[in-house]
Order: C-alpha cells, then structure tokens, then sequence
C-alpha cells in the first residue's frame, strides 16, 4: 500500500511541475503574439477570450460543407474530439490539458493547417492570440 502511495504522491509532484513549466512557456508564446499582433496592428489593445470563444464557435464555409473548429473539436473545448478520419483528438481546454499552446513549433503547425482548413486562410496573430487566452481559461 505504500508503494502506490508514494507513486501516487511522485506522479501529483510530477503534474505539478509539468503544469507549472507549461505557464510560462504559454506565456512567451503569448507575448510573441502581442508583438506580432501590435505590428499587424498598431491599434491593438490586447487579447479576448471572448473573441476567441466566437472564433472557436463560429461556422464558416469550407471546401466541402460548413466546418468550424467545433466540427472536429466538439462543442465545448473540454472534452475530447475527433477528427472526420476518426481520429481522436485530446481536449483543446487548457484545464483538461495544461500542456496544450506550450511548444511554439506546434503552436504554429497547427494554426497553419486548422486556420487553413476552417477559415480558408491563415490565422493573424490576434485570432491566435484569441483563441489561446480563450482555451486559457477554459
């Protein structure tokens, strides 16, 4: 019995580290953004979540039908999704998965291709911004 504890115990320590690296990393990645954002637009005055919620919701034409990104990500960014192969995707809810928007490279690829897929253009740096403060708080 004590060996699963003490597992238990090194396994919560080792989420809380993994949680607590992932802040800033999300953090930098976010202010890479305000930066891009502010010379994409010298009117820029910050992040929404709000606007991030309407652009995760908001359904736009895509080359075969209607599509957003809760076509695939489900209506609510805190459970699991799939894509239409079938393939599992993991929440996009930063609460459900506090590694989400930590790895910029990542980041990138999959605005790229999402933004791409759904909007049928490439993503500005405010919409990812948006879309990160957004599933920040979720």
């Amino acid at each position: 019995m004590k060996t699963w504890s003490l597992l238990a115990v090194a396994a919560s320590a080792g989420l809380v580290a993994s949680v607590a690296l992932a802040e800033p990393r999300r953090d930098a990645i976010l202010a890479d953004l305000r930066e891009q954002a502010k010379k994409e637009d010298p009117r820029f005055a910050g992040f929404s979540a709000e606007r991030g919620a309407t652009l995760y919701r908001a359904t736009h034409q895509g080359k075969d039908g209607p599509i957003s990104c809760s076509t695939c990500h489900g209506s609510t960014p805190l459970g699991n999704g799939q894509t239409r192969l079938g393939k599992a995707i993991d929440p996009m809810a930063v609460s459900k998965n506090p590694a989400r928007y930590t790895d910029s490279a990542n980041v990138e690829k999959w605005f790229k291709r999402n933004c791409t897929e759904v909007l049928g253009r490439g993503c500005t740096a405010t919409e990812k911004g948006d879309f990160i403060t957004f599933m920040s708080g979720q």
